[in-house]
Parts: structure tokens; C-alpha cells; sequence
């Protein structure tokens, strides 16, 4: 199975959302594909792989270390085929309309996440 060729996005937890996306975007004039600051999330447009900020970090940033983000076709198969490899996996859940997504840790407790869209 070669579901698992192309990070789709990497998660930066945010104390303060608004201020990272200043950051990027006054810095590295990243622009705001999705989401609004206000809301707590925000995804910048950078190409193939989306950099995205996500509300929530409140401790220290060992709490909450980045994550990576694999898209896949398909969230159960992909799943079943990280189970049968004995990869740590959570249940498949629905942020939003239309996406799936289920986390998982590698080896070393790092988070990761497989994530399909319609």
C-alpha cells in the first residue's frame, strides 16, 4: 500500500493564533487559504503541503508538538493497514464537513494524523 506518499499539512499548535499568523504572514508573506484567526484556526497557502495553525497550546510546547499530516484516499483502509503494522491509532473522526481523520503516534510518541476530504 502507497497511500501514504505526500504530507498534506503540518499543525503548529498557538497560544495566540493572531499573532502567529501576523508572523507568517507579515515574514514569510504566507496568505490565508482557509480558516480566520479568530476562530482559531487558519491554513496559509504553501504549496504542496499546507502549513496550519491550530488554537490550544496553553503549556509547554512539549504538550503539543507539531503534527504531521498524510493525505490519504481512504481514512479505514489506511487505518486498517497502520493497525496491522501495530501503529498506535485512534478512532476516525469528522472535524469538518467532508474530512476524515484519524491520529496516530509513531514510535516514539510523536503525533501524526491520516486525513481524507471528499
Amino acid at each position: 500500500m502507497r497511500e501514504f506518499d505526500r504530507v498534506s499539512e503540518v499543525i503548529r499548535y498557538a497560544e495566540d493564533v493572531t499573532r502567529l499568523t501576523e508572523f507568517y504572514t507579515g515574514v514569510f508573506d504566507f496568505e490565508i487559504a482557509a480558516g480566520d484567526p479568530a476562530h482559531g484556526f487558519v491554513r496559509f497557502d504553501t504549496g504542496d503541503c499546507s502549513l496550519c495553525l491550530h488554537a490550544g497550546r496553553d503549556a509547554d510546547l512539549g504538550d503539543y508538538p507539531t503534527k504531521v499530516v498524510f493525505a490519504v484516499d481512504d481514512v479505514d483502509a489506511a487505518r486498517e493497514y497502520l493497525l496491522d503494522r501495530d501503529v498506535e491509532m485512534g478512532d476516525i473522526r469528522s472535524p469538518a464537513p467532508g474530512t476524515r481523520v484519524c491520529d496516530g503516534r509513531d514510535p516514539e510518541g510523536n503525533p501524526f494524523s491520516i486525513e481524507s476530504t471528499d
